[in-house]
Formats: structure tokens, C-alpha cells, sequence
């Protein structure tokens, strides 16, 4: 919904903050002056629920049709599972990240502009987000094309080595859709259209299990196809989201592709690299210390643990624009504290699994939220709006010189 000012600019109405004002309208009528805690809660919880419900959804969808693949590629044999294992958790897990973390930048200024009502900046955002992610994907080729020597080099027997390779070079077309879905799920979020990324994602989904299906079982065309089922299931979302974008479902946001995405790129390069680096430290940190349980004698069902462990800071750092500070206290709390002290537990005081786990928790994780939240009490809300208010009036800038 929109309406116009008095001075003529068009305003965007977000449904969200109009159910806001509904919700607690009718606790007060229900509670008079003084409405009830639960009926607080239960009403943010609502609202809270309708942006990440959908998120949730889309997040799990995408890795399930990751399991699924390694989960076919599993009825094909040991060697075809390995390979599959190989190139889709470290050659595309590593670029995933990389390129996940770098797209968050757009969480940060299009969330900034979206509160400034500067609506047509986000599809700029979007523009030169995609730029740049695109010329990061060109820049990782080299990973796909001598994933074989590489695995080689750190110890992969020749057999397994030789067949990720080839999985990989499989994975390119899945490789360059990461640069345009994870831009056009940030750019849809900080409008709070999570659910058309959802829809989009189950469309994905069902196809791909389908697809995965039909090739393995029926038409038996081996590992090559099975890997490019992913390549199909992700372009599906690219398409999908890109569609409802262009075709009008964001009207205010989205004014059509301009020149003006070339301008500023190497400020935005800085964000999105900082965003990057902030997650992949997490990243890298969490494979480190599978790696480290993986040495352990016993340690089989510690390992399957392990890997299901999340790290996460997702969203006050990212939306107020703090990727660089996140990125220097993650090296030191994951770095310097955790891996140091999960090796002190784990092998000098020999207390195993349980001893590097302490030390991912108490270590990593805990000192890490500790100094963020300390960072987030002590922060001057005034100075940080005045702050984004310039960084959007200075990105802004360049449509007038443009």
C-alpha cells in the first residue's frame, strides 16, 4: 500500500507495522493502561513469527536439497557418496559461505534505507550487489577448475580426489546463482516479503526431489546428473524470485536496472568483503574443530554432534553496520580463545570431546556474545540513527551525479 504526501513524495506502508499498531491496540483494550506481560509477548511473538517463520523455511529447504543429493548420490555407491560429500560441504561449502556472508551487506543498507523511505536505493543496492558478487564468483573459478590438485594436496586419496573434481566443475552453474538468490533474498527480507522467498524455495524443493528421483532411479544416469539436479532446483529460485521482483511485486523498491549500480562499487566491494570475512571466520572456525574431534580416538557420534552446531551473531551487528568490528572479535574470541582453549581441554587436561566442545562454547561462542551484547548496551542509538541516515544520504548521492 502507498499514499502521497502533502509535498508529493510517495510513501510506502508496510503491512507489518500497520498490524503493529492493530495488535496493540487491542491488548490495551483488552488490559486497560496496564496490558499483561503474556499478551505482550504473545503479540511480538506473532509479529516476530510472520518474518522468520519463512526465513526458517527457506533456510531449510535450501541445505535439505544438499542432503538430499549426497543422500542419492548414496545409492550410486561409497566412492560416488564421498566424492559428492567432498565437493558439496568443502568446494561449494566454502564459496556458499563466502558468498552468503558477502551478500549480507545488503541487510545492512537496504535495511538502513528501507527506514529512511529511500525505496528506490534498494534496488540499486541490489544492482551492485550482484555486480560485485559476480565478479567474486569469476575471481573463485580457479577453485572449481583445480579442485582435483587441491584435494590431492591436503591428503584426498587419488580416486576420491579425481571424481570430486569432476563433481565440482558440475557445481558451476549452481556456484554463479549464489550471486544473484542470496542478493535477492536480503533485498526481499528488508521488505518483510520472507514468504515469497519461501514459496519460491518449495517450488525448488519439490522439483528437486523429483528431479533427483527421476535421474537416479529411473533413467540411472549417474553422479553427473545427480550433482546437476542442484544446478536446476537453484536457478528455479534465482527465476522465481527474480520474476516477482521485475514483474511488479515491488514496485516501490525495484524501479528497473539503472547505470547508477555502477557507481560506488568499491565502498560497497569493502562492505560485502567485511560481511564475508565476518562469516567465514565462523565458518572455518567450526570446521576447525570437527577436524579436531575427528582426531580423537571414540569420537564418530561427537563428530555427527558437532556438525549440527550453528554459530551465529544473524543481527544487530549486520543491520547497524558493524561487519568489520564483528570480523576483528570473531578472530580473536574463535581464534585466540576458543581453538586455544578446546586444544588445552581436549588434550592437556584430557578431557576429550566434551574438553573441545567447553571450549567452542565457553571459549568462542560465549566471549564472543559476551563482548557483543556489551557492545550493543553501551551503544548510542541517537548516534547510530544519525550515522545511517548520512551512509544512506551518501549512497544516495550518486543517483544525482550519476
Amino acid at each position: 500500500m502507498s499514499n502521497t504526501s502533502e509535498n508529493g513524495e510517495t510513501q510506502l506502508k508496510v503491512p507489518l507495522l500497520e498490524d503493529r499498531g492493530k495488535s496493540t491496540e487491542l491488548v490495551e483494550k483488552e488490559d486497560g493502561d496496564n496490558p499483561r506481560l503474556s499478551s505482550r509477548v504473545w503479540v511480538e511473538t506473532k509479529k516476530l513469527w510472520r518474518i522468520v517463520g519463512p526465513a526458517i523455511f527457506s533456510r531449510m529447504t535450501s541445505y535439505t536439497m544438499f542432503v538430499i543429493t549426497q543422500a542419492f548420490a548414496g545409492h550410486l555407491g561409497d566412492l560416488e557418496l564421498a566424492a559428492m560429500s567432498i565437493a558439496s560441504n568443502v568446494i561449494v561449502g566454502f564459496d556458499f559461505g563466502l558468498l552468503l556472508g558477502m551478500a549480507s551487506a545488503l541487510e545492512t543498507l537496504c535495511g538502513q534505507a528501507f527506514g529512511a523511505k529511500k525505496y528506490y536505493m534498494l534496488g540499486i543496492y541490489l544492482q551492485r550487489s550482484w555486480i560485485v558478487l559476480f565478479a567474486c564468483c569469476v575471481a573463485l573459478l580457479p577453485l572449481f577448475f583445480y579442485a582435483t590438485p587441491i584435494l590431492k594436496a591436503v591428503g584426498q586419496p587419488d580416486d576420491v580426489a579425481e571424481l570430486s573434481g569432476t563433481v565440482a566443475l558440475v557445481f558451476i552453474p549452481l556456484h554463479f546463482s549464489f550471486a544473484f538468490t542470496f542478493p535477492l533474498q536480503r533485498f526481499l527480507q528488508s521488505q518483510l516479503k520472507n514468504s515469497v522467498t519461501a514459496y519460491v524455495n518449495l517450488v525448488s524443493f519439490i522439483v528437486h526431489v523429483l528431479m533427483s528421483y527421476l535421474l537416479v532411479y529411473r533413467l540411472s544416469l549417474g553422479l553427473v546428473a545427480t550433482a546437476f539436479t542442484l544446478n536446476i532446483s537453484w536457478w528455479i529460485t534465482v527465476f522465481g524470485q527474480f520474476i516477482y521482483v521485475v514483474g511488479g511485486g515491488c514496485p516501490h523498491t525495484w524501479t528497473g536496472f539503472s547505470t547508477q549500480a555502477f557507481c560506488g562499487l568499491w565502498d560497497f566491494l569493502k562492505l560485502s568483503a567485511s560481511s564475508g570475512v565476518m562469516l567465514c571466520l565462523e565458518n572455518w572456525y567450526y570446521r576447525i574443530l570437527i577436524v579436531m574431534t575427528g582426531n580423537l580416538k571414540n569420537a564418530t557420534i561427537a563428530v555427527d554432534a558437532l556438525s549440527v552446531w550453528c554459530l551465529n551473531d544473524e543481527g544487530v551487528a549486520v543491520g547497524s553496520g558493524w561487519q568489520s568490528y564483528v570480523a576483528y572479535i570473531n578472530l580473536g574470541c574463535y581464534y585466540l580463545v576458543g581453538v586455544p582453549l578446546g586444544v588445552l581441554m581436549g588434550w592437556v587436561f584430557d578431557q576429550g570431546v566434551m574438553g573441545i566442545w567447553a571450549g567452542m562454547i565457553f571459549g568462542g561462542t560465549a566471549v564472543q556474545t559476551l563482548i557483543l551484547a556489551i557492545i550493543t548496551i553501551r551503544c548510542d542509538w541517537e548516534k547510530e540513527a544519525a550515522k545511517a541516515t548520512m551512509h544512506v544520504d551518501k549512497w544516495s548521492d550518486s543517483r544525482n551525479t550519476a
